[in-house]
């Protein structure tokens, strides 16, 4: 597998057609491969994974192109902000029954006044 450092998109004039170039690197080689595309939307789309891909390479042995992507679930994030709501939920309850409490006093020592 040799990793992916860029794609290009090109009209080759000779043929006529829409064409993607890759620029590979790997053990000590380096190396550009032309395949040719439908058109230049078939180009961009493949220049758009690759700018939104963690990483990519080629495997000469096949053709195959692999971009590789991370993403961060949604269900991690979800609990973080959960125990983060638990923690300002519990911090507001302790401060409305502190408030409570002072009240509560304030009006105990009022009717011992009166």
């Amino acid at each position: 597998m040799l990793a992916i450092q860029g794609l290009k998109c090109v009209y080759d004039t000779g043929s006529r057609g829409w064409a993607i170039e890759l620029a590979l690197k790997g053990e000590g080689e380096e190396a550009v491969r032309r395949f040719d595309v439908d058109g230049p939307e078939d180009a961009e789309m493949l220049i758009e994974a690759f700018d939104e891909s963690t990483s990519s390479s080629f495997d000469p042995a096949t053709g195959e192109i692999v971009f590789a992507y991370e993403y961060a679930t949604l269900d991690d994030e979800d609990e973080d902000e959960d125990e983060t709501d638990d923690e300002a939920d519990e911090d507001e309850d302790a401060e409305v029954a502190e408030d409570d409490e002072d009240e509560t006093a304030e009006d105990e020592d009022e009717k011992v006044k009166a």
